[in-house]
């Protein structure tokens, strides 16, 4: 797959969520490499993207390359720590590794050894920890971003079951998309333990994962069937199952709505009313398009994404070269 779970609080604005969303801009970026999770660094107006074997910061206003971060095999996704003026990059090739960056000049500060498949990864502000998970590791990684990058080591927590990604409460609960076993597994930091696990049914094969702490709601995309399920953060309870496009990889939550996006280019939005969540909107965006960050400020969805090769039977599609691009999608 992957930052994206932003802590947002879905009714904060209820004007917005009765707006028509669509693709308002889309930055032609080019390069090389394919891409995963997306990370949104508000204050500053950019984002981060993962490109398999580098990393691109670009600005969210005007699709400028504002720095590209080299030496990974196979990134996936992308924390920022401001305080620290630190990013951290999980790549998953090889035997694993976190790739420690300088948020002002993108240079790289160094690489903390890991697990193989080092995939999502987010840093929670509240416990001031970095928050990671080895899909072949089936582990969730923890560690403090003031970590010693010569000596420093991660910790580790068994998942038994293979990760994809992940969100926390803040006040020491990690919830964990367990893709192979159909759950989601409940953390639990102070006993360093899986203290629930959570059947995701009637959906399937959960990946992407946001959460709403003040509402105490998880939005988690599915794929095995095509759902967005909408789960209580406190109970497990499912309260919702709604239908989404096909590849999903990635949820939002925001402006009193969630969003999944897919790679069959829809990006589907829900929105609660009366305590029922159902499909309000479904945007057609350019296939590929399966990730997203949402900017917290200005509630735009950034996808990344390339023009598509046609697929050979029972093939993937690939992207055309220099195509990867970054489509904006707000209000209209």
């Amino acid at each position: 797959m992957k930052p994206l779970a932003t802590l947002l609080v879905l009714a904060a604005m209820p004007c917005v969520a009765q707006s028509n969303w669509g693709v308002v801009k889309t930055f032609p970026i080019g390069g090389e490499g394919s891409w995963d999770y997306v990370t949104i660094d508000a204050p500053n107006h950019r984002l981060f993207v993962t490109r398999s074997t580098h990393t691109q910061a670009i600005d969210t206003d005007t699709g400028k390359v504002l720095g590209d971060i080299p030496g990974q095999v196979r990134s996936h996704g992308v924390a920022i720590v401001p305080k620290l003026n630190r990013g951290f990059i999980t790549d998953g090739g090889g035997t694993g590794a976190i790739i420690v960056f300088d948020l002002k000049t993108y240079a790289v500060l160094g690489r903390i050894p890991t697990m193989p498949d080092s995939d999502g990864i987010i840093y929670d502000a509240k416990l001031d920890k970095v928050l990671a998970v080895s899909g072949d590791g089936n582990a969730l990684m923890t560690f403090s971003p003031d970590i010693d990058l010569k000596t420093g080591k991660v910790d580790t927590i068994a998942l038994a079951g293979a990760p994809e990604f992940l969100a926390s409460d803040g006040s020491g609960k990690v919830f964990v998309n367990l893709e192979d076993k159909d759950v989601v597994a409940v953390v639990d930091l102070k006993t360093r333990s899986v203290v629930s696990r959570w059947p995701v049914a009637p959906a399937g094969h959960p990946v992407g994962m946001a959460i709403d702490a003040a509402g105490h709601r998880l939005f988690i995309g599915c794929r095995n069937p095509q759902r967005l399920v909408v789960m209580n953060d406190e109970t497990g309870k499912v309260d919702a199952a709604l239908p989404i496009g096909a590849g999903v990889d990635a949820t939002a939550a925001g402006a009193g709505l969630a969003f999944a996006s897919a790679g069959d280019g829809t990006l589907t939005i829900a929105a609660e009313k009366a305590g029922k969540f159902d499909v309000v909107q479904t945007v057609k965006t350019p296939a590929g398009a399966r990730t997203m960050g949402m900017n917290a400020e200005t509630h735009r969805l950034f996808l990344p994404t390339a023009e598509m090769e046609p697929a050979a039977a029972g093939a993937r599609p690939r992207p055309k070269p220099d195509s990867f691009m970054i489509v904006v999608v707000g209000q209209q």
